[in-house]
């Protein structure tokens, strides 16, 4: 039979020669309180309820323990086979779920206790069966009241081929129990379809904080290794007829630079597995700290012009700090794409808050050598940020250049 060479067979075996042994640790418990109710000379129904509450109270008490499912869970997996959605899967958080690990607790004691017995019993008849036909001619017992002859003869075979099978019937019904606890497993300990939409919405939340990070890597990191590109390229140029430019732009790049390795650190922080919740995070960058973005931006020698319009403190936390890393994604494309030396890159950045919202327009010039169609994650990253904050993106080429025009919804509140 097939079922007796599969590796699984012999696994659930085990599992629940481990839910017989608990069985006989609460048996051993179980006689001495017993016999110490007995003692106490009661009533006989107070005595009778007093032992079933001795019998039922141990493993019930045990199987509300939260920690008793995370134990099942690796048991389960390793010697039944099980993957559970919660990988691993762990405690019990709510008194539901204590509730269903107390039932599987006790079905896998019920299952292990039959298994244990009849265990017990095929092994030990099996093993004088197959000693039979070596021992002396003549009537043997079996066990009491049960005798068997040894005659000496073919006859005697009977004896250690009823062991064996008697053997192979055990790992066979050993494998059918198992098989039925695998599948009430994910039941009984696995989530509810209530705990499953939760567990999804954390993983969703997460996947998004993630996703979120990425973008937030891409734009710093990005914009700093275009800066400090092209600020390269203008101090090596002008190294030997203007070393003070040479200096100044060698001391951005630095400053690019460091500034990178800062959000890098910061983001790889927060995406470590190890990290504390509420722990906390360094302040992200909003448009009040775009002059700083701009002066670093110039200081590799490219021009930009900047005009701002409404009172941007006025401003939602979260847009501010989303449209900061849109012009920062703006102004990188502008530097990476423009096509011509960064002396010759003119960039006019507007930035206008009013009753219909928020306003960035970003246009620059480029040339047939530029390409902003590229296959870089810029502008999908750009209209990800501006989908979720419900407002609109335009951006292509034009008479003048390149352009980039993003709208944000904003409600803005004048104050009195």
């Amino acid at each position: 039979m097939k079922v007796l060479v599969r590796g699984s067979t012999y696994l659930r075996w085990v599992y629940l020669l481990l839910g017989a042994a608990l069985v006989l640790a609460f048996i051993l418990v179980d006689t001495g309180l017993v016999a110490l109710v007995g003692e106490l000379h009661l009533p006989r129904v107070l005595t009778g309820i007093l032992d079933a509450l001795v019998v039922i109270g141990p493993p019930v008490l045990l199987g509300m323990l939260p920690a008793v499912r995370e134990v099942e869970g690796i048991a389960v997996e390793s010697l039944l086979g099980v993957r559970f959605e919660e990988r691993p899967l762990g405690p019990a958080r709510s008194w539901p779920q204590r509730r269903r690990t107390t039932v599987w607790f006790c079905l896998h004691l019920a299952a292990g206790g039959c298994a244990g017995i009849l265990t017990t019993a095929v092994f030990g008849f099996g093993a004088v069966l197959l000693a039979a036909p070596f021992r002396e001619h003549g009537s043997h017992e079996l066990a009491p009241g049960i005798q068997y002859d040894v005659t000496g003869s073919w006859r005697d075979l009977w004896m250690p081929l009823a062991a064996l099978a008697g053997i192979a019937l055990v790992f066979v019904i050993s494998a059918a129990i198992g098989a039925l606890l695998a599948h009430w497993a994910p039941r009984m300990l696995g989530p509810t379809p209530a705990e499953r939409i939760e567990l999804l919405e954390r993983r969703t939340a997460t996947l998004a904080e993630r996703n979120r990070l990425a973008r937030e890597l891409h734009d710093s990191v990005g914009h700093a290794l275009s800066l400090v590109t092209i600020q390269a390229a203008a101090a090596r140029k002008l190294l030997a007829t203007d070393p003070a430019f040479a200096e100044t732009a060698l001391a951005a790049m630095e400053t690019s630079a460091r500034a990178a390795l800062a959000d890098l650190d910061h983001v790889l922080g927060l995406l470590r597995d190890d990290r504390r919740p509420g722990s906390q995070t360094a302040p992200q960058a909003t448009l009040g700290d775009v002059a700083r973005l701009v002066d670093s931006t110039r200081a590799g020698g490219i021009t930009v012009a900047v005009h701002r319009s409404g009172d941007l403190d006025q401003l939602p936390a979260a847009v501010s700090r989303e449209a900061y890393r849109i012009v920062q994604e703006g102004l990188t494309n502008a530097i990476r794409h423009a096509g011509r030396p960064a002396d010759e890159v003119e960039v006019e950045l507007s930035i206008s808050l009013d009753t219909t919202g928020l306003q960035l327009k970003l246009t620059n010039p480029v040339t047939g050598l530029s390409d902003h169609s590229g296959g870089g994650r810029g502008l999908a990253g750009i209209r990800e940020r501006v989908a979720v904050l419900r407002g609109t993106v335009e951006a292509g080429l034009v008479a003048d250049g390149w352009r980039l025009a993003v709208t944000l919804p904003v409600a803005v509140t004048t104050k009195g």
